[in-house]
């Protein structure tokens, strides 16, 4: 997993919905005041993303221009201070 280019932040243009790439293959995502609001496991291939959240649904993605499509969002890579 540590070879994945897209592990990190990725964030709406409104800034409202937050999804964390963590390098063990795991995912959190915020939405608006609610952390953690999602999470669960990922896997890229190329570059495509698949979920399995926690609770049991699946859903993907596609990385364009490292932009993030998922689920109609369009999310943008945000640099985290360190």
């Amino acid at each position: 997993m540590q070879d994945n280019p897209y592990i990190g932040l990725w964030v709406t243009g409104d800034g409202r919905i937050r999804q964390q790439l963590k390098t063990d293959g795991r995912y959190a995502e915020a939405r608006g005041d609610r952390e953690n609001a999602y999470t669960g496991r990922y896997e890229v291939d190329g570059n495509t993303i698949q979920y399995w959240d926690d609770t049991g649904f699946t859903a993907d993605g596609e990385f364009v221009d490292d932009v993030l499509y998922h689920g109609g969002m369009v999310m943008y890579r945000q640099e985290v201070d360190q």
